[in-house]
């Protein structure tokens, strides 16, 4: 696949840990963006009698102290179309449907569970009302606008013949040039980057700013593909199946099964299909600097006893944070095991990776860089709690390169694998979580939480929490495999996706987006 078109779809995904946490719960783990007026262009009146709400409409959402601006573009004629814009959350194009009765507009937005109901003014230029979205109601007006505000496309460097890992540091210095001068890595920022590179055996790792090549990270929801392997080994040790219910994972009594219909498994939770919300409806966390703190497990069955486990009639790719923890959870449930140790027992000690995990050891503990949020200001470190699984695992470089390589080879694991009766499964389950189980973004089919481009075969997924972002891929039928580790979360663009994007561009030779300030 390009790679315009990859870095287009991965910053998407990787948004999505940080815009519910943001929406939903009317808290920022970062403070919030500058205040910005929200008026780009004069008013265009209606040139209908009777004023209409189709148009472009901007206005800013105030969530306690954040301020997200939002843009609208609804048509209710002859081809009715919605779409929303978060603007400084960089998240384009979410689709919603929109209703009007005189005028009153409902607009629904099924991907974040928000419903916006408002009432046009007499002049057809003001939308005034109320955006809902777990459990909260926060007041919004829209302003109509001439024009939308379109996201400017990232500047791209020309291709150059594919860069051998052995030469690729060299080849970064020079495409880093203006970041390290005055861009996402420059001084007074307070961004490191490390990156780990391997192709066909060879491996590479190295930093910039104030990040080390043994500094530990947050991964955010790159985690989630460790939860979709524990899925793995514990269907190859027999332990749970794939179409098992997750219900009779949890405790008895948590959740009633549904009155009638399919109800939500194991592979739905890991292929994104649930139909669960992004977050749960009673998430409102007492700390926003650490939104996930507190919620802790009595929370997540109270939830689902309210919500139940009903699969959707029409299941569909549907990004969930909540779905992905609760499968760590059910997982951890099951095996007797806290997710933690569930994740040493199964896959971090088998593979020798020593620096990965929920809990930081004191050694980690003193590398982890210290993270800063999407406008370069310092960030707590997050605590995920019974929702680890979806985005909680710390690490380093080089345990994710140790972790890639036994994606990339999953039949040449190391001894240590093969210790006990139960590590003995790790190859079989490597191998099974690679197999696709649904379509997802366009172009691209989900494994067990792996998503897989279709043009190249590659695999890949990435992070964001409130102050650190990730990108992992690897690809099986080239070699090689790519981790980009910031203490950085998103800000005005995602520029640890654009990272990743460039290297694996840089090794395929193909044109990269440019690393420069914008």
């Amino acid at each position: 696949m390009h790679e315009r078109k990859l870095g287009a779809m991965t910053s998407r995904l990787a948004y999505a840990f940080v815009l519910a946490s943001i929406v939903a719960c009317g808290g920022s783990a970062a403070p919030p963006p500058a205040p910005q007026a929200v008026a780009v262009s004069p008013p265009a009146a209606p040139t209908a009698a009777t004023p209409s709400a189709s148009g472009i409409w901007l206005g800013t959402l105030h969530a306690g102290a954040v301020a997200l601006r939002i843009q609208l573009r609804v048509e209710l004629s002859h081809a009715p179309a919605c779409s929303l814009d978060s603007l400084d959350q960089h998240a384009i194009g979410i689709p919603c449907t929109a209703s009007v009765a005189g005028t009153a507009l409902t607009v629904d937005v099924p991907a974040v569970k928000g419903t916006m109901q408002a009432t046009l003014s007499a002049d057809g230029n003001t939308l005034d009302g109320t955006w809902s979205q777990g459990g909260a109601a926060l007041p919004v007006t829209l302003m109509r606008q001439r024009s939308a505000i379109e996201p400017k496309p990232p500047a791209i460097d020309p291709a150059l013949p594919p860069v051998d890992v052995a030469q690729l540091q060299d080849q970064l210095e020079k495409d880093l040039a203006g970041a390290l001068a005055n861009g996402e890595l420059g001084p007074g920022t307070g961004a490191g980057i490390t990156i780990g590179v391997v192709q066909h055996g060879v491996r590479r790792i190295f930093s910039y700013g104030t990040a080390k090549p043994d500094s530990v990270f947050e991964i955010g929801s790159v985690s989630k593909t460790f939860t979709g392997l524990l899925l793995a080994q514990l269907v190859e040790q027999k332990q749970v199946r794939l179409d098992e219910p997750v219900r009779s994972l949890l405790p008895a009594g948590t959740v009633a099964a549904p009155a009638s219909g399919p109800e939500i498994t194991l592979v739905d939770l890991s292929a994104q299909r649930s139909g669960l919300p992004r977050l749960p409806d009673n998430f409102r966390p007492a700390d926003p600097t650490d939104p996930y703190a507190d919620y802790d497990k009595p929370a997540l069955f109270a939830f689902l006893a309210s919500h139940g486990v009903a699969l959707p009639a029409k299941p569909e790719f549907m990004y969930s944070n909540l779905g992905v923890g609760l499968l760590g959870e059910a997982l951890a449930e099951r095996s007797g095991r806290p997710y933690n140790t569930l994740l040493r027992d199964e896959i971090t000690v088998p593979l020798g990776m020593t620096d990965t995990g929920v809990a930081l050891t004191a050694s980690m503990l003193v590398r982890l860089v210290p993270g800063h949020d999407g406008n370069h200001k310092p960030a707590r470190a997050w605590n995920l709690n019974v929702l680890a699984g979806a985005g909680g695992i710390r690490s380093t470089a080089a345990d994710m390169l140790t972790y890639l390589e036994a994606q990339l080879h999953p039949d040449h694991l190391p001894p240590t694998t093969r210790t006990t009766p139960a590590r003995r499964t790790l190859p079989a389950a490597l191998a099974a979580s690679h197999v696709v189980h649904g379509d997802a973004l366009p172009g691209m089919h989900i494994a067990l939480n792996w998503l897989r481009i279709d043009e190249t075969g590659a695999f890949w997924h990435n992070g964001a929490t409130g102050g650190y972002s990730s990108f992992a891929l690897f690809d099986p039928g080239a070699d090689y495999a790519v981790i980009v580790l910031s203490n950085t979360s998103i800000g005005d663009r995602q520029f640890t996706d654009d990272l990743g994007n460039h290297i694996v561009a840089r090794l395929v030779g193909k044109p990269a987006t440019s690393l420069g300030p914008r």
